[in-house]
C-alpha cells in the first residue's frame, strides 16, 4: 500500500524542511485538554490555524499517512450489510469493528443531534493505529501489548510533562499517547470511557477507546453530517491538514464499501514493523519529521583533499533545490458574543414528585442564554438523573443529551420513577470549556391505596355465642394495583352515620382472649387481608364493621346474629 501512494510514517524526506517547521509552531503550544468546538479555538482549528495547546487528543503525536488502495469498493451504502470475508489490506476487524458499531449507536441514543457515523472512527482508528495493530486484541476488546506513541518531550514533537503519573502510558516523566485511538493521559481523564461496560475506563480497549472518541468528536453543538463541524472534529483529535486529509480519505473509502477479517489478520500501513511495543520510531530534534521518519542520508563521493568529497565519475551534481514555501492559514475571527454560549437557567421546571411507578407530572426544562444575556439555539444540554433511584428517562437511560431550539430552550424527556422511594437529583449541564450547572429535587412517594374492597359476596351469620363460620378478607389498591403494608383499622361500629364503637354484638379476641371490638392491622401482598375470627355475644341482631385505610378509603361489612331456625 505504500508502495502505491510512496507515504511513509508522516512526511517523507522531501518536505523535511516543511515538517520541521510545522513540528516548530506545533509544539510551542501543544497540552492536553478538551475540545472546545465551541469556541474560537474550534473555529481556528477548522480554518487549519494552530489551535490553542488543549484541542488535540492525542498531543498531536505521530500517525499514519498511508492511503486507501486505488481498488476502492464502488458499493455506496455496502458498509451496512458487510460481508464476513475479503481482502485484508482495506478490512476491519472483527472486535474492532464492532466497537465502532457499538460506539455510534452508543451515541445515536445519548447525542442523536451529532450524527456520528462509525466509519469516522473507523478511519481514525486506522490513521492512529492501524486498527489497533491489525485488531491484536483479547476476547474482551484490550490490546495484547501496549500500543505507546512516542515520548512528548519537545524533541521533535510536543513538550507535555507526565499528568499520569505513568499509570496508563508508563512514562512518569513526560506524557505519551495511548491505546489503539492513541489518547494522551489527560484527556483520557476527562473523556475516558466504559464502553464494554467491565465498570473499567481502559484507553487499551478498543470499546472504551472508541466511545470515548465517539464523545469526543462530538464535543459541543457538532453536527457530523456537516461537512465543517466534521472537519472541525478531526482537527480537534489531531491537528494536522494533513491528518484531516487522510482521514478523510479513509472515511470516504470506508463509505463505499469494506468487510470484516478475523482479529490479528488487519494488515499495518507498510511503515509500522508491527513488532515494538510504540508502533512509532522516535524522531531526533534535527532530522525527524512529525510522524518520526527521517530524510535517507546521501551516499557520500570519494574524498578530496581537505576533506571535501567530489561528484563520482559519470555523475553531476544535482542543483540545490528551495524547500516549498506554505502560506500561513488565516486565522478564523472568535465568535462574537452572540454565538458563545454565556449561561443556563431554568424555564418553569415545576415541583419533581411522583408516585412509584408512574411518570413525573413536571419536566425539566432550560434555556441557554450567549454572552449578550439573549436566547441561544443549538446549544447541547444533558440531563442526568442522579442518586440512588431507579427512576429513569425514556428507554432506560440516566443519561439523555439534547439541543436547545431557537428559543434557546429545551426540555428533557419524561421521568419515570421506579419501585424505590425517596429523593434524588436532576441535573442540566451545558458547555465545554467553562460547563453551567443546574439541579432540582425529585422525590418518589410510595404507592397510597385509595381503595379497599370485599373479595367476596358471602353473607356472614352466626347464632348468638357462636363463631363466624366465614372470614372477612378485603384488598387495598391503588389505581387497581394492589398495595402491600396498607394499614387497615377495623371497628365494630354502632351505625354508619354515627360511627362510634359497638360495646354489644360481633366481637374480636386479644391475644389473651378478651373481647375487643376495634383491631389495627396490615395488608400483605397484593393488598390482600384476611381478618380473625370474629365471634357473637348474645344479643341477636344485625350488626356493622367498618374497615378504613389511612386514606380514607372505607368498606362495610354487615354482620348478623341469629339464632337458628326450630327443627
Amino acid at each position: 500500500m505504500a508502495a502505491q501512494f510512496g507515504r511513509r510514517l508522516r512526511r517523507g524526506a522531501t518536505t523535511t524542511a516543511v515538517a520541521a517547521a510545522a513540528v516548530a509552531a506545533l509544539s510551542a503550544s501543544q497540552a492536553p485538554a478538551a475540545p472546545q468546538s465551541d469556541t474560537a479555538a474550534g473555529d481556528q482549528a477548522a480554518a487549519g490555524a494552530t489551535p490553542s495547546g488543549d484541542s488535540a487528543a492525542t498531543g498531536n503525536s505521530p500517525y499514519h499517512t498511508d492511503l486507501p488502495p486505488l481498488n476502492t469498493p464502488n458499493k455506496p451504502g455496502a458498509s451496512v450489510n458487510l460481508p464476513v470475508t475479503g481482502s485484508a489490506e482495506a478490512g476491519i476487524p472483527a472486535s474492532v469493528l464492532a466497537a465502532y458499531k457499538r460506539a455510534e449507536q452508543e451515541l445515536a441514543g445519548t447525542d442523536a443531534a451529532c450524527r456520528l457515523p462509525w466509519q469516522l472512527l473507523a478511519a481514525i482508528g486506522k490513521v492512529e493505529s492501524g486498527q489497533a495493530r491489525g485488531g491484536k486484541v483479547d476476547a474482551n476488546g484490550t490490546t495484547l501489548s501496549p500500543i505507546l506513541g512516542p515520548a512528548l518531550n519537545g524533541q521533535g514533537f510536543a513538550l507535555i510533562k507526565d499528568t499520569d503519573g505513568g499509570a496508563y502510558d508508563g512514562d512518569s516523566t513526560h506524557d505519551r499517547a495511548v491505546g489503539p485511538m492513541q489518547f494522551i493521559p489527560s484527556t483520557w481523564a476527562t473523556w475516558g470511557q466504559d464502553g464494554n461496560g467491565d465498570g473499567r475506563k481502559d484507553p487499551n480497549n478498543i470499546h472504551d477507546a472508541a466511545l470515548a472518541a465517539g464523545r469526543y468528536l462530538c464535543a459541543g453543538t457538532r453536527d457530523l453530517s456537516v461537512a465543517a463541524d466534521l472537519d472541525r472534529a478531526v482537527l480537534s483529535y489531531n491537528h494536522s491538514t494533513e491528518y484531516l486529509r487522510t482521514v478523510r480519505s479513509w472515511f470516504d473509502y470506508y463509505k463505499r464499501g469494506t468487510h470484516e477479517v478475523p482479529d490479528g489478520t488487519g494488515v499495518l500501513p507498510a511503515d509500522t514493523g508491527g513488532g515494538t511495543t510504540s508502533p512509532f520510531p522516535t524522531p531526533t530534534p534535527t532530522t525527524g519529521t512529525p510522524g518520526g521518519g527521517t530524510s535517507p542520508s546521501p551516499t557520500p563521493s570519494p574524498s578530496k583533499p581537505g576533506g571535501g568529497t567530489s561528484p563520482s565519475p559519470g555523475t553531476s551534481t544535482p542543483p540545490a533545490t528551495k524547500p516549498p514555501t506554505t502560506k500561513p492559514p488565516t486565522p478564523t475571527p472568535a465568535p462574537t458574543p452572540s454565538e458563545t454560549f454565556g449561561s443556563l437557567e431554568d424555564a418553569g421546571t415545576g415541583t419533581l414528585t411522583a408516585t412509584a411507578g408512574e411518570a413525573f407530572g413536571e419536566r425539566v426544562t432550560v434555556r441557554a442564554k450567549n454572552k449578550l444575556g439573549k436566547p441561544l439555539a443549538r446549544t447541547s444540554v444533558t440531563f442526568a438523573v442522579v442518586g440512588a433511584t431507579d427512576a429513569r428517562f425514556a428507554d432506560g437511560k440516566s443519561t439523555v443529551t439534547l439541543r436547545t431550539g431557537a428559543d434557546g430552550t429545551v426540555t428533557a424527556p419524561v421521568l419515570t420513577a421506579g419501585e424505590k422511594t425517596g429523593v434524588f437529583k436532576v441535573t442540566a449541564v451545558a458547555g465545554t470549556t467553562q460547563p453551567r450547572a443546574l439541579s432540582w429535587t425529585a422525590n418518589v412517594t410510595a404507592r397510597v391505596a385509595d381503595t379497599i374492597a370485599l373479595t367476596g359476596d358471602k353473607a356472614l351469620t352466626a347464632a348468638p355465642g357462636a363463631e363466624f363460620t366465614d372470614r372477612v378478607e378485603v384488598r387495598t389498591t391503588y389505581k387497581g394495583t394492589g398495595v402491600a403494608d396498607t394499614a387497615v383499622t377495623a371497628t365494630m361500629i354502632t351505625d354508619v352515620v354515627t360511627p362510634a364503637e359497638n360495646d354489644k354484638g360481633p366481637y374480636f379476641e386479644d391475644a389473651a382472649g378478651d373481647p375487643v371490638r376495634t383491631l389495627n392491622l396490615t395488608t400483605g401482598a397484593d393488598g390482600v387481608l384476611e381478618l380473625p375470627e370474629i365471634y357473637a355475644d348474645d344479643t341477636e341482631g344485625t350488626y356493622t364493621l367498618r374497615l378504613t385505610t389511612a386514606s380514607g378509603a372505607t368498606v362495610t361489612v354487615e354482620l348478623k346474629v341469629e339464632a337458628a331456625p326450630a327443627a
